[in-house]
């Protein structure tokens, strides 16, 4: 019976690690994002003042994207898939620092973006702060 237990919560396990948890993705936001973004991502941390791009409202994303929250767009800017400069761009990449365990994000056309378990909080986390 406990071998069966351990195969079963092998099976299982997968899909549990591929679950968005926003509140864990606001934790993740408050500390390695909101020093440009804000705390409530609008853009208004307390370093926007000195940076040379503004970073920008994050509340507002589906608003620019036809009412779409762009998922696999913020996931790949996150972790740095997209922007990718020789000598940087006006965002830092986060794909290093916020590796881990896999996660998975159903993006606005029903595909999944797998990326760290980090990355994809923070993406639904900020996909449930839209205006």
């Amino acid at each position: 019976m406990r071998a069966l237990l351990m195969i079963a919560s092998f099976c299982i396990w997968p899909a549990l690690a591929l679950a968005e948890n926003p509140a864990m993705g606001r934790d993740a936001f408050a500390d390695h994002c909101a020093t440009c973004h804000g705390l409530g991502g609008e853009g208004d941390g307390p370093m926007a003042a000195v940076l040379s791009v503004a970073p920008p409202d994050l509340t507002r994303l589906s608003a620019a994207n036809g009412g779409v929250f762009p998922a696999s767009q913020v996931v790949w800017r996150v972790d740095g898939t997209t922007e990718v400069m020789a000598h940087g761009g006006p965002m830092p990449i986060f794909g290093l620092i916020l590796d881990g365990p896999s996660g998975g994000i159903v993006t606005e056309d029903g595909e999944e973006v797998i990326a760290s378990e980090a990355v994809v909080n923070i993406a639904a986390w900020l996909r449930g702060i839209q205006k």
